[in-house]
């Protein structure tokens, strides 16, 4: 039985953490969280200034951010198949 319950919802988290950041950018709250949770936005200040930045090589950021919260979702959903499938075969 294969389930992908936390895929998707890690997946929606990334989704919404991604549009509150890009509608309310402009308050500090919101840049905070965002820059407090998006991996990829910690690394970002290495390859480019984060304070002039383009709306393309936002995208990209928004984009990683979605599929490194969809991957912990993803190892999340693996992780707990085979912990119930060991706990059956027991």
């Amino acid at each position: 039985m294969r389930t992908s319950t936390f895929t998707w919802l890690f997946t929606f988290i990334g989704a919404a953490l991604c549009l509150g950041h890009y509608l309310f950018h402009d308050h500090d709250a919101f840049y905070m969280i965002f820059y407090a949770l998006s991996v990829p936005a910690w690394f970002a200040s290495t390859f480019t200034d984060i304070y002039e930045i383009s709306m393309s090589r936002m995208l990209v950021i928004y984009v990683l951010t979605i599929a490194t919260w969809a991957l912990v979702g993803y190892v999340i959903d693996r992780f707990s198949i085979s912990y119930r499938n060991r706990n059956r075969s027991y």
